[in-house]
């Protein structure tokens, strides 16, 4: 518990980011993307595959230019093919081989453009300063109530080959508490009550997934955690997890329910 504490406040300079927002959100995301993609490309090595990192790393500079400049979305698919091309020269000339080439775009993927959902929600909804709360109050009280419900009446366990201590009463119970904030979140702020029960309860089943997702590749690769930034939680990665599936789903979610 203590150390759950320790890793909560060790997130408090990137929350007073996002009620900033601008540039010192946009530099915030910067870091983190960067950090989180360090965190994933290094989790291969176990497994001799060399992802190439300042391709990521170029991808995520352009990030911070493109919502700086509010550049169009045809910027990032040409950012996008030109890193491609690159990629194929390093696999041409046999310093990578195809998988080294897949880690490299999945971690943009999964990562890059993924979190970006986090600036892409503060921005593009007129009440998005407020909107963007539900990424990690759907993803924290997830991991929150899970945690205490499977600690308390866990007995089946979830998916015991890829988190053996997940169980279904957890998975349960961290919907219910997700659903739960949402209430609660959209009564403070005079927000209809139907979409943030339906946000709040199927976000959660999406942040279940991320976790699971980050999960398997640890047990793929064999390791513990994919860092040793934030104690408790490992690394960025680590605790980003659940968040890097919900942004965009709050994304879409609100685009869709217009709230």
């Amino acid at each position: 518990m203590r150390t759950r504490i320790i890793a909560g406040l060790a997130l408090v300079p990137l929350f007073i980011f996002i009620i900033i927002g601008g540039i010192p959100l946009y530099l915030a995301e910067l870091l983190v993307v960067s950090i989180a993609l360090n965190e994933f490309y290094k989790a291969f090595k176990s497994k001799e595959i060399h992802p190439i990192y300042y391709i990521g790393y170029i991808f995520s500079i352009y990030l911070t230019f493109k919502n700086i400049f509010n550049l169009r979305l045809e910027y990032t698919y040409a950012v996008a093919f030109i890193l491609f091309l690159i990629s194929i020269i390093s696999l041409l000339r046999c310093k990578n081989n195809i998988i080294d080439i897949a880690i490299t775009f999945m971690g943009i993927i999964y990562i890059a453009i993924f979190l970006d959902f986090i600036v892409l929600t503060f921005k593009d909804f007129e009440f998005g300063h407020l909107y963007v709360w539900l990424i990690f109050i759907i993803s924290f009280a997830t991991d929150t109530f899970a945690y205490f419900s499977g600690y308390l009446f866990g007995k089946h366990k979830l998916i015991p080959k890829v988190s053996p201590k997940k169980t279904i009463e957890g998975s349960i119970g961290g919907i219910l508490g997700s659903t739960i904030c949402c209430i609660v979140f959209g009564y403070i702020f005079n927000i209809n009550i139907l979409p943030l029960v339906i946000i709040g309860s199927v976000g959660s089943i999406v942040a279940q997934f991320g976790d699971l997702f980050a999960s398997s590749i640890k047990r793929y690769v064999g390791i513990k955690d994919y860092g040793k930034l934030i104690p408790g939680h490992g690394g960025v990665l680590d605790r980003f997890d659940s968040v890097i599936l919900v942004a965009p789903f709050i994304y879409y979610a609100i685009s869709f329910f217009i709230i």
